[in-house]
């Protein structure tokens, strides 16, 4: 069974990340959406709200599951027995940030592979952090995140 995670705060989830979950859905047989838990980062949303709108997006998909985790990414992989992390880039900005990320990692669990996965090109500009800004001053956000039962846009 091919198994993988794809961590990140999702605070907001937005439609990129929803694409990068789509396009690695043919590849695995099960992702986890792991959601990691950052006390030091204040947060929009609970990890309780997270967890629950991502899980309404895709509801009506077996192989996807949502979680929360406090670890580092390569020991809640190890722990969930998947050899992937799933990881999407929208510039090369990301990709940089990403790659030493990726290299840790390696060097910490050479077993666990990061792959990259280019966000496609209407959602590159699309970030949480631009997302959060536009919810608290309260503008329209229904293009940049995939709306829910929980989370109207």
């Amino acid at each position: 069974m091919k198994k993988a995670v794809f961590p990140g705060s999702f605070d907001p989830f937005t439609v990129g990340h929803k694409a990068i979950v789509e396009q690695a859905l043919s590849l695995f047989d099960s992702i986890i959406i792991a959601i990691g838990e950052n006390n030091s980062k204040k947060s929009l949303f609970s990890a309780e709200q997270r967890v629950a709108h991502i899980q309404a997006i895709f509801a009506n998909n077996p192989k996807i599951t949502v979680c929360t985790y406090n670890t580092l990414t390569v020991d809640f992989c190890e722990a969930q027995q998947a050899l992937f992390i799933i990881r999407g880039v929208r510039n090369s900005a990301d990709f940089e940030f990403e790659k030493s990320i990726a290299h840790t990692n390696s060097e910490l669990c050479p077993r666990v592979q990061t792959l990259f996965f280019i966000t496609p090109p209407q959602f590159s500009h699309i970030s949480s952090s631009i997302v959060r800004d536009l919810i608290q001053y309260k503008r329209n956000v229904a293009s940049y995140i995939p709306c829910s039962n929980l989370l109207v846009c």
